[in-house]
């Protein structure tokens, strides 16, 4: 063995830890997503059955198998998959930004809320009126933004909604 290839124990033993949390990241997505992934069988099968496990010290050892069939492979492909497949995507992002722009116009401009409810027909304008009347006075009384954000996640849901339907 060269110099050049000497890893040390403490090395060695972060390598394997991250490797077995790449692991447990696998084990963590569901069964569509696991199959999505580009994997070799092995490592698939073992995901698969330690999602079965229960016990937590039997799935703790899985956990640790997986983390050695992953040394033999090249984890780098898979940790890519595995952060495009957890990373939102631009569309999940800009509906995100949507809500917050409609929110905040609904806080400025009361007739935001109408506009809204005639470019969303299933949002509810009544509630949302009221969830608005509920973040300005929250506003105006410097206490935290309870309704504020409430109302983020009334338009972000219709808005979410509305995306999926279409």
């Amino acid at each position: 063995m060269e110099e050049d290839d000497f890893i040390s124990k403490t090395q060695r033993k972060r390598l394997m830890s991250e490797l077995q949390d790449v692991g447990a990241a696998l084990v963590e997505l569901s069964r569509e997503q696991l199959m999505r992934l580009d994997l070799p069988e092995r490592l698939r099968e073992a995901v698969l059955e330690c999602q079965g496990i229960t016990k937590h010290e039997a799935r703790r050892r899985q956990v640790q198998y997986i983390g050695r069939i992953m040394r033999d492979l090249d984890a780098a492909p898979i940790l890519q998959q595995l952060t495009s497949l957890q990373a939102p995507t631009r569309k999940d992002t800009a509906l995100f930004h949507l809500a917050e722009k409609w929110r905040d116009e609904m806080v400025a401009d009361p007739r935001a809320v109408e506009r809204f409810a005639q470019e969303f027909p299933a949002a509810d304008a009544h509630r949302l009126l009221a969830l608005v009347e509920a973040a300005r006075a929250e506003r105006a009384a410097r206490r935290t933004p309870k309704n504020f954000r409430i109302l983020f996640h009334a338009v972000n849901t219709i808005v979410q909604d509305q995306a999926r339907s279409k």
